[in-house]
């Protein structure tokens, strides 16, 4: 028992690295991350203190407890043998297929990354960037329900959409985005993932997967996560508010239990003086394909052009980002509301609502306004500036949110003209450049919009 064996080095190495290993997975792996868990559930607790909704369990639920619990979900397994059913392959090959999918889509939420770091960048990028301006959201959240879902359904305008309403709604709620194939780019995907969004597959034709992605998100709405989508599916390439895709919105209403957690949408409207992608969405407009893709050194150097700009104090942003909210809408209400029709057959009368009130939030700035006014054929600034009054008045008949200068509308087409002769789309003399017409007519198509709406409801009136 006491005698001296000889072992070669790389066994005793071995051997010294199994121990270790044990060691610390029995024993310090476990203090470690207990003293970790302990500290995040007291940041937990101060976070939820200060929200108007607290982070709910779902999202703080381990990523492969959450994969276990879609993939074993009754739903999903019976979406399974359906599948291998018309596939013709083995249940056990289905089933794999169905939990790839699940690791797929379930995200990962870190509390530490969202509101340590998230909100702080997303407010930096925002305010760097644009001189932001919001309407009222507290009137329009004070009398939902506590235990309802809220859901915030916007247009979908740029990519900075994701990080303007993360940082404009960072005090009430963390919130979970439905986020396209862009974003499945490592290490971006390991970001976007710990910050609670989920991945889904655009136009994806599987029946499994979508039988998959509809379960997950009806449990998660169900749970209560506050979640933000974008009913379009896809940035706009015109300007203008699209029309709504059924995909998540008819998951949520299939899933919805009238005896349950209500579900209330949020309008939201968002716009920008300056939408960073442009010339890539109309370029794709132009040639009628959404397959479209920023070649990466041409977004490295417009980010270098940007700081450099910056750093030598000659950068004075990219005008005004505004999001206005909307009057809620309840699913139930909604639902109660046509008792004689199956939840099925409203899905497309409420996306019809819904779009129809994130058309009416959009709000109005400066560039938008002076780009319709040049379209209407303003050749003067005289002429540039009755034509925005007369705008402004039909807009006014609407009641359209406007996010102008508060010094007045000679200040708010100063703001509006400048960027667009800067940009060349217009000449100083302020005739449009034929060139350019199509970027002229990206940005002034949401008041186009809007004063489109407001004749309509004035014929029926």
């Amino acid at each position: 028992m006491f005698r001296t064996i000889e072992l070669p080095l790389w066994l005793l190495v071995l051997i010294l690295a199994f121990a270790g290993v044990t060691f610390a997975s029995h024993f310090l792996f476990p203090s470690v991350r207990w003293f970790f868990r302990a500290r995040a559930e007291r940041a937990l607790a101060r976070i939820n203190k200060r929200l108007d909704r607290p982070i709910e369990l779902f999202k703080l639920a381990r990523r492969q407890d959450m994969i276990v619990r879609l993939t074993y979900d009754p739903a999903v397994l019976e979406a399974v043998t359906e599948h291998a059913r018309a596939a013709g392959v083995p249940g056990e090959v289905a089933f794999q297929e169905a939990r790839s999918y699940a690791r797929e889509i379930v995200p990962g939420f870190s509390t530490i990354l969202y509101f340590g770091v998230a909100i702080r960048l997303a407010k930096w990028v925002s305010r760097g960037l644009y001189r932001v301006r919001i309407g009222k959201i507290d009137a329009e959240l004070a009398h939902i329900d506590p235990q309802a879902t809220v859901i915030f359904v916007m247009n979908h305008r740029s990519n900075m959409d994701y990080v303007l309403v993360t940082w404009l709604v960072s005090g009430r709620a963390a919130i979970s985005y439905a986020v396209g194939e862009w974003a499945r780019i490592w290490p971006l995907s390991r970001l976007i993932r710990a910050m609670g969004a989920y991945f889904i597959r655009r136009g994806s034709r599987n029946t499994l997967y979508r039988r998959v992605l509809a379960r997950y998100v009806q449990m998660a709405t169900a749970d209560g996560t506050t979640q933000a989508m974008f009913p379009e599916g896809g940035l706009s390439l015109t300007g203008a508010v699209g029309q709504a895709r059924m995909g998540l919105l008819g998951y949520i209403v299939a899933g919805f239990q009238s005896g349950g957690r209500d579900v209330v949408f949020v309008p939201v409207g968002l716009a920008y003086d300056r939408v960073l992608e442009d010339r890539i969405l109309t370029r794709a407009s132009q040639e009628g394909t959404r397959s479209f893709r920023a070649p990466i050194g041409a977004v490295l150097a417009f980010v270098w052009r940007v700081i450099w700009r910056k750093f030598r104090g000659r950068f004075k942003g990219f005008g005004t980002a505004a999001a206005s909210f909307g009057q809620p809408v309840s699913l139930r209400a909604y639902l109660a509301a046509h008792p004689e029709t199956p939840a099925s057959a409203q899905i497309e009368p409420l996306a019809a609502h819904l779009m129809a009130q994130i058309e009416h939030a959009v709000p109005v700035l400066p560039v938008p306004l002076v780009a319709a006014a040049l379209l209407e054929g303003a050749t003067s600034r005289d002429e540039l500036q009755a034509r925005a009054q007369s705008i402004l008045g039909r807009l006014a008949e609407g009641r359209a949110v406007l996010k102008l200068a508060p010094q007045g509308l000679e200040t708010t087409i100063a703001e509006g003209l400048a960027p667009l002769i800067a940009r060349g789309l217009v000449a100083e003399d302020l005739t449009p450049q034929p060139e350019n017409m199509a970027l002229l007519g990206f940005y002034a198509a949401s008041v186009q919009q809007r004063l489109l709406a407001v004749s309509v409801r004035n014929i029926h009136l």
